[in-house]
C-alpha cells in the first residue's frame, strides 16, 4: 500500500504542478473519472499502465517515474548506487513558463519529421525557408492574394 500512496502523491504533485483540476485531468485520460483520480491520489485506486501514461503525458512527468513508483520501485529500495545518481541523469529541475509547457505538448504530439523540423527550425538551421514563409504569409493576408503577381503584364500596358 505504500507505493500506492507514494504513485499517489507523484499523481497529484504532477497534476497540481501543471495547474490541472482533478476533473480536468480525467478528462485527458481515457476511462477515468475525477473521482478516480481522486482515490488515486489517496492510494485507494489501482489505474491501468495505459492510464498512467496518460497522466504521465498530461501532465509532463515520465511515465518512467509512475510506473516505478506503481510498481513499488524506489531509489531508497537499491543497493548501494542509490545515493548517486545513474551517469548522465540529468539531476536538475527546473520551473517551465506555460509556453514552454505548451511548447514540450506540442512535440510530444507532433509526428517525427515535425520534431526533426522543428529541432532544426530551434537551432537556426532553417531560419531563411521561415522568414521566407513568414514573408509570404504576411504578404497574402494584407493583399488577399496567394501570390505575388509582379510577373503577370497589366492590362493597362498591352
Amino acid at each position: 500500500m505504500a507505493s500506492a500512496k507514494k504513485l499517489g502523491q507523484l499523481i497529484r504533485a504532477a497534476r497540481t504542478d501543471t495547474g490541472l483540476t482533478q476533473e480536468q485531468l480525467a478528462r485527458k485520460v481515457k476511462n477515468c473519472s475525477a473521482s478516480d483520480i481522486s482515490k488515486a491520489e489517496r492510494g485507494e485506486k489501482t489505474l491501468t499502465t495505459d492510464q498512467l501514461k496518460q497522466i504521465a503525458k498530461a501532465t509532463g512527468v515520465t511515465q518512467k517515474s509512475l510506473l516505478d513508483a506503481a510498481k513499488g520501485v524506489s531509489s531508497s529500495s537499491a543497493s548501494s548506487s542509490a545515493s548517486k545518481p545513474p551517469a548522465g541523469a540529468n539531476t536538475t529541475s527546473m520551473k517551465v513558463t506555460s509556453t514552454e509547457r505548451k511548447l514540450v505538448e506540442l512535440y510530444r504530439a507532433a509526428d517525427s519529421q515535425t520534431k526533426k523540423e522543428a529541432m532544426s527550425l530551434l537551432k537556426g538551421e532553417k531560419v531563411e525557408s521561415l522568414v521566407g514563409s513568414l514573408i509570404g504569409s504576411a504578404f497574402s493576408a494584407l493583399t488577399g492574394k496567394r501570390e505575388m503577381e509582379t510577373d503577370a503584364p497589366d492590362e493597362e500596358d498591352e
